[in-house]
């Protein structure tokens, strides 16, 4: 394969990064020469200045990435999810990120440390109440183990050292029309108290438009084949709101207080043109649906420090998720729920100094989860499937964890961490039938090594050997079918490409066994790159399989996709980054004071599922590669900085099964900023996401010739946003 231009652009400015030397650091002051007598002594303050996100990284014990506030603003995104798709070796595919190209459920999502609550709308999350991102590349003990392709830590933003008043008004265009967001963030202190309360309220239109092209099984059972060209509008509106309380009890005790509240009411409607080309094809209806979804969260920690060698941490949550919809097709079919996810976590963690060399934790988690939802069907007013419609499903998730770890500082050079968590995961899902219960116990041993080339720490190497694993959606344990939209008439027979879904109460967890080894160099004047490599070996691996079966709400047999534990798989990859300033990185091209910062990254992966023969046995959703390339420019003389940033894919396919494959056309993410700084207190910034937009297509075929092909047009965002310092 031939490298790309984004790849060889990557690997260019790599080489560069490499040949650049460490600049000797500037002289410093006599310190032996006394003052001269009757002279006046200066008074001087030294005050601590917060470490830059590679410094963060640098001292981190584990590998890991940080991005601070300079980097979520700087293109005046409205939604986390734009923010996370321009991090390297991360995606966001189905509303949510992914990392290394693997699917959903194998990137761990954290709020403060925490699990995301189901159901969390990451695009729906505004940047400005982030602090940071961490992005971990494996697991680590105190943290669960939840985390195959490594964890996406979102800080939100603590209770302010000082008062502040920070408003930010927004406008944006998609689609149809303008759209309008605010954000806007209290903070006051006062002793030993300290408040912050931002809120955020947002709005989003859309238009989705899409060609599918269908060539299979008719109504009456022979070739048909159509194309329906289908127009989507969605448009909603919501908001979120963060509150945080720290109470500074003493200088070795404190407690603090962390709420989220989400919420928000969405709609869509979809219009298609039909158009017949052969025999009695099943095509989607014109369709209405709308509906809300609402996240609350509250958590309570509680610190303490005994002595300069002790401290403990308690923490306390709780969790309330919950969703509606109701939606009517033109064919009279109507679709009414709701679902429910609830969730209680207690954990604790003691800290113990021992020596100079050794940092001892020990803790525990204690999670009780429990998913309920209904769902009625009815078509032209009776239920779709009798016995089924209305009645409730559940599932139901217990977890207790333990844990124990060692940061251990061998020499000066060469550091270490060692961690041992066990869970134990109890499952059960409930319906019509009886209840199906699970139980797992999970060990997981983590080693992650660090050495440093030089005393300075400027040249890293870090290994990990960890041991994760992906548990199974409750949603995705549940028993209760759901019938294919295109064949709704169950005396009659459906296809392998439009199957009736059902869950799998017998799911059992996914298993893996990862290693990492990378080597970081740190330049002087904060630039850095990174090579590493990782590779996953995957037990117990999940993925939904469909089969022709005998089923209870039907009188003829039907396709059903079912989620099950397939089979063993591997991943590999290679992953390059670099980021500074243009001068260090490049030295011989650009001058060392120009204001010009570049950011670059190449991902390689390949990946086996060894019940599937090859070729193109991947794992789902892995791209064979991925790239980034970004600048940012301030201009001399002007209050106007700008930059770009352009994530590339490209086209790959991928064989679920012995008879069916997803084929995927490239996608291209162009984007761009301006900012313009009036004072101290005001600036504005215009945005552009996804510039002179890719039209992507996927196409879902079988072996025995049935096909779905989808195109769906792309579309740029606009957006500008005036923030202001009250």
């Amino acid at each position: 394969m031939n490298p790309s231009p984004i790849a060889a652009a990557g690997l260019a400015l790599i080489a560069g990064a490499a040949a650049a030397q460490d600049a000797p650091g500037a002289p410093g002051a006599p310190t032996d020469a006394a003052p001269r007598p009757g002279a006046r002594i200066e008074r001087i303050e030294v005050t601590a200045r917060p470490q830059s996100d590679t410094e963060l990284r640098r001292r981190a014990p584990v590998a890991k990435q940080v991005y601070g506030r300079d980097e979520i603003d700087k293109y005046g995104d409205t939604s986390v999810s734009d923010v996370l798709k321009r991090l390297p070796g991360v995606n966001i595919q189905g509303g949510a990120p992914r990392m290394r190209g693997l699917g959903s459920g194998y990137t761990l999502v954290l709020i403060n440390g925490d699990p995301a609550p189901p159901g969390f709308q990451f695009d729906q999350l505004n940047p400005s109440q982030i602090e940071r991102i961490e992005v971990t590349r494996g697991a680590t003990a105190d943290q669960s183990a939840q985390a195959v392709a490594g964890a996406i830590n979102i800080i939100l933003k603590d209770a302010p050292r000082v008062s502040q008043r920070d408003l930010r008004l927004g406008v944006g265009y998609n689609a149809v029309r303008p759209t309008a967001s605010a954000s806007f963030t209290y903070g006051e202190r006062a002793g030993g108290l300290a408040l912050s309360l931002p809120v955020s309220l947002f709005s989003w239109r859309n238009i989705n438009r899409s060609v599918t092209e269908r060539q299979t099984a008719g109504l009456d059972g022979q070739p048909s084949a159509a194309v329906q060209t289908g127009r989507q509008d969605n448009w909603g509106h919501g908001f979120n709101t963060a509150p945080r309380v720290n109470w500074k009890i003493s200088d070795d005790e404190s407690a603090s207080a962390q709420f989220f509240a989400q919420r928000g009411e969405w709609n869509n409607r979809t219009a298609y043109t039909n158009q017949v080309l052969l025999g009695q094809p099943s095509l989607e209806p014109d369709n209405v649906f709308q509906g809300s979804w609402q996240n609350l969260n509250g958590n309570l920690q509680w610190n303490n420090r005994f002595s300069e060698a002790q401290r403990i941490e308690l923490k306390l949550g709780a969790r309330d998720s919950k969703g509606t919809f109701d939606g009517l097709t033109s064919t009279q079919r109507r679709t009414v729920g709701d679902n429910r996810d609830r969730n209680l976590t207690q954990s604790g963690k003691y800290g113990q100094f021992i020596g100079e060399a050794h940092t001892l934790s020990a803790g525990w988690e204690l999670e009780w989860r429990q998913r309920d939802e209904t769902r009625t069907i009815t078509e032209n007013g009776q239920p779709q499937l009798p016995g089924f419609e209305g009645q409730p499903f559940g599932a139901r998730i217990a977890r207790q964890a333990l844990y124990v770890q060692d940061e251990w500082e061998l020499s000066p050079q060469w550091s270490t961490y060692l961690g041992l968590r066990s869970e134990r995961i109890d499952t059960q899902s409930k319906g019509l039938a009886e209840p199906v219960r699970n139980l797992s116990r999970v060990t997981t041993p983590l080693w992650h090594l660090n050495y440093k080339l030089d005393p300075k720490g400027r040249d890293l190497i870090r290994a990990s050997l960890t041991r994760s694993y992906k548990a199974p959606e409750l949603n995705a344990l549940l028993a209760r079918p759901s019938l294919s939209g295109l064949f709704t008439d169950t005396t009659r027979p459906n296809t392998e490409a439009s199957p009736d879904r059902r869950g799998n109460p017998a799911l059992k967890p996914e298993l893996a066994t990862g290693l990492d080894i990378a080597f970081e160099r740190y330049l002087t004047g904060g630039a850095m790159f990174s090579i590493g490599g990782f590779h996953r070996s995957v037990d117990d691996l999940v993925r939904n399989v469909t089969t022709l079966q005998t089923v209870p709400w039907a009188s003829v047999p039907r396709w059903v996709s079912t989620p099950v534990n397939f089979s063993k798989a591997r991943s590999t990859g290679l992953e390059l980054e670099l980021k500074g300033r243009a001068g260090e990185l490049l030295p011989s091209v650009f001058d060392t004071k120009t204001a010009l910062n570049l950011r670059a990254s190449l991902n390689w992966y390949r990946s086996r599922v060894d019940a599937v023969e090859g070729p193109n046995n991947r794992l789902d959703n892995q791209q064979p590669w991925s790239g980034n390339l970004g600048f940012d420019y301030r201009f001399a003389g002007l209050p106007l900085s700008v930059g770009s940033s352009l994530a590339y894919t490209p086209g790959y396919t991928t064989r679920q099964t012995g008879t069916q494959s997803l084929e995927q056309t490239r996608a291209r993410s162009l984007d761009a900023f301006a900012l313009w700084t009036f004072s101290r207190t005001a600036s504005l910034r215009v945005s552009a996401n996804n510039i002179a937009p890719l039209d992507t297509a996927s196409r879902s075929f079988f072996t025995g010739g049935d096909s779905t092909r989808t195109e769906r047009e792309g579309r740029t965002f606009f957006g500008a946003n005036l923030e202001l310092k009250l």
